[in-house]
């Protein structure tokens, strides 16, 4: 009897290190767009300096490192290019929060007029 429950809770941890195995093989494997994510920022001066996302991560919130956190007090990104293979959803507060608008993959753009602190990719 001592066997066969041995037996039986050997084979219920060995099924749960397989059910999960894929997940984890999933969170180790990320799936990054292919292509550049580019936009304006203004520093204090009033200086306009280009800034670029290479091949972002997808399905993750990125926070525009020059106009988000210490950096907040900027005023917020503009003229986003996206030019990855991945539609490109642009919001108006840092954390994928506020307004929001989608840009199509490789074409998708917006003018001085669109203010983004962050993005995410399909």
């Amino acid at each position: 009897m001592r066997l066969r429950s041995a037996l039986a809770v050997a084979a219920a941890a060995g099924l749960g290190i397989l059910a999960g195995a894929p997940s984890a093989m999933a969170a180790s494997h990320r799936h990054h767009t292919q292509g550049t994510f580019s936009y304006v920022w203004t520093d204090h001066h009033g200086n306009r300096h280009d800034a670029e996302l290479v091949d972002p991560e997808a399905r993750e919130c990125v926070d525009l490192p020059q106009v988000t956190g210490d950096h907040e007090v900027l005023p917020p990104a503009d003229s986003p290019r996206n030019r990855t293979n991945s539609t490109a959803v642009v919001f108006s507060d840092a954390d994928c929060d506020g307004n929001h608008f989608s840009l199509r993959p490789l074409t998708g753009r917006g003018s001085e007029r669109l203010k983004v602190r962050s993005v995410v990719f399909s």
